[in-house]
């Protein structure tokens, strides 16, 4: 069995200085999938990662302290792809992905529209963009893991108050709509589609308000697959309790 994570760490060195190696050690994953280190390649502690066992593949953003994406894997991949080849999303560190044999694995991180009309109008041009980029992909990997920050609640489900939330980014209904849209193409929720009925299971959380202690949460993380792996789908789920960021690590286990 493989067993796959992925987490938004809100900053690979703030996490570190809160025990993310420690639990790492512990939590054993064979592939961790990253996203928002915020950090340039130099300033990640690759040598702790590998007395651990890993590999590090990273790709940040040009911008320091911004975005990024990496891959901790302890199998060794055939092949490494850094980016999209799509030079406004690659300059932000959006994207990254491993190919091991017929599977292949992809930390993304999908823009936040919350700071204004641009960045929701960029966003919305990055999963139209994305959509296509995974859909060519497909052609070439058929087997595909799609892990990361989505920054979208697909359902009422995955929000804690769905009626006040309904205007802000993230829970848009053409955001929603988008995620519909691509599960249907041949995707897979991993996570609701292991628990189909489950409430209250949230991957991020406001620092306002106390809003972690009282979970009014976002469930925006999300292990995605191909749905030609859907007899592999062993488990999958949500980490509430780790606690390194405002997000918290989402897993699949998938038999290899």
């Amino acid at each position: 069995m493989m067993k796959i994570l992925s987490y938004n760490v809100n900053g690979i060195r703030a996490a570190v200085k809160k025990g993310f190696l420690d639990w790492l050690k512990v939590e054993n994953p064979d592939i961790l999938c990253i996203q928002e280190t915020k950090a340039q390649p130099e300033q990640i502690p690759i040598l702790d990662f590998a007395a651990l066992g890993y590999q590090t593949y990273i790709f940040s953003a040009q911008k320091k302290g911004y975005s990024g994406v990496a891959i901790l894997s302890k199998l060794e991949p055939d092949n490494v792809e850094y980016g999209m080849g799509i030079q406004k999303y690659d300059f932000e560190g959006r994207m990254i992905r491993v190919d091991m044999g017929d599977l292949s694995v992809v930390s993304v991180y999908h823009p936040s529209g919350s700071s204004g009309d641009l960045r929701q109008a960029f966003k919305m041009q990055w999963l139209d963009d994305f959509q296509e980029y995974i859909q060519n992909l497909r052609t070439e990997r058929p087997k595909l893991i799609i892990a990361g920050d989505y920054n979208i609640c697909h359902q009422a489900v995955d929000i804690h108050d769905p009626v006040r939330n309904a205007k802000n980014s993230g829970f848009l209904p053409e955001e929603r709509a988008w995620m519909s849209a691509f599960l249907n193409q041949g995707y897979i929720d991993s996570f609701r589609f292991m628990h189909p009925e489950l409430k209250d299971e949230y991957s991020w959380w406001s620092y306002r308000a106390n809003a972690r202690n009282n979970n009014k949460g976002w469930r925006i993380d999300y292990v995605m697959t191909t749905d030609n792996l859907e007899k592999k789908i062993v488990d999958a789920g949500i980490l509430q309790e780790v606690k390194h960021s405002d997000h918290c690590p989402v897993y699949l286990h998938v038999q290899s």
